[in-house]
C-alpha cells in the first residue's frame, strides 16, 4: 500500500485536490472527518465539558465546534493554550482510527493508494505513514478570499494560519508542488501527468517530470 500525504496552508485547496485522487481511485481518509467522530466519543466529550463548560455543546449534547474554534483560535496566551489542550487529547485518538483505517486498508488491498487529506498532517506526526507529499499551493491573497468567502474575518484566517506550520517547511518537505491558485480545471491539468504515478505503486517517476 502506497500513502500520499496533502499539504499546504490555510485554504489552499487540500480536499480539492485530494477528492481529485479520489477520482483517480485512490481511497481519501479525510482527518477532518476523522476529527468530527472523535469529538463525539463520551471520553472527550467529558474533557471538553470539564474544560470548558456547557457552552461548547449545542441544543443536542453535541460538541459546538465553531463554539471549540472560538476559544482554541483566541489570541495568545489562552488560545494556543486552549489548543494545546484540544490537539493533546484528540490527535492521539485522530491517529489511532487513521492508522486503523489504514491498516484495513493494507489488508483488504495491499495494492490500494490511499490519499490523507490532513492540515496538520506534518504537526501531528503523520507524515511518517507517507511515501510522498505534495504540496497545495495557493499566494495568500487568495487563500484569504476563500477564507472570507467560508465566513472568516482576517483574523480568524490568522489564527488558524498561526496554528500550523510554516508554509516553507511544509513546501519543502514535498515531493511535489501543485498550483491551486486559479481554476480547479488548471489544478486538474497537473494532476493528470501524474495520474498512473499516483496511482501506480510501481511508478517511479520524478516529481519534476
Amino acid at each position: 500500500m502506497k500513502v500520499i500525504g496533502v499539504v499546504g496552508g490555510v485554504c489552499s485547496g487540500k480536499s480539492l485536490v485530494s477528492r481529485r485522487l479520489g477520482d483517480f481511485g485512490a481511497v481519501v481518509l479525510d482527518a477532518d472527518r476523522t476529527g468530527h467522530a472523535v469529538l463525539c466519543e463520551a471520553e472527550i466529550i467529558a474533557l471538553l465539558r470539564d474544560r470548558w463548560g456547557a457552552d461548547v455543546f449545542d441544543a443536542s449534547g453535541r460538541v459546538d465546534r465553531s463554539q471549540v474554534a472560538r476559544r482554541v483560535f483566541g489570541p495568545p496566551p489562552d488560545g494556543p493554550r486552549e489548543l494545546a489542550f484540544l490537539e493533546q487529547v484528540t490527535h492521539p485518538r485522530i491517529g489511532v482510527r487513521l492508522r486503523l483505517r489504514m491498516d484495513r486498508i493494507a489488508t483488504g488491498q495491499p495494492d490500494a493508494v490511499v490519499v490523507l487529506d490532513a492540515a496538520l498532517l506534518i504537526e501531528a506526526g503523520w507524515d511518517v505513514w507517507c511515501s510522498q507529499l505534495i504540496f497545495v499551493d495557493a499566494p495568500r491573497a487568495v487563500r484569504l478570499a476563500r477564507a472570507k468567502r467560508r465566513g472568516w474575518t482576517e483574523a480568524d484566517f490568522e489564527a488558524r494560519e498561526a496554528a500550523q506550520a510554516p508554509l516553507d517547511k511544509k513546501r519543502s518537505r514535498a515531493d511535489v508542488v501543485i498550483d491551486n491558485s486559479t481554476s480547479p480545471e488548471h489544478t486538474w491539468e497537473q494532476l493528470e501527468p501524474w495520474r498512473r504515478c499516483l496511482i501506480d505503486a510501481s511508478c517511479e517517476e520524478s516529481s519534476e517530470s
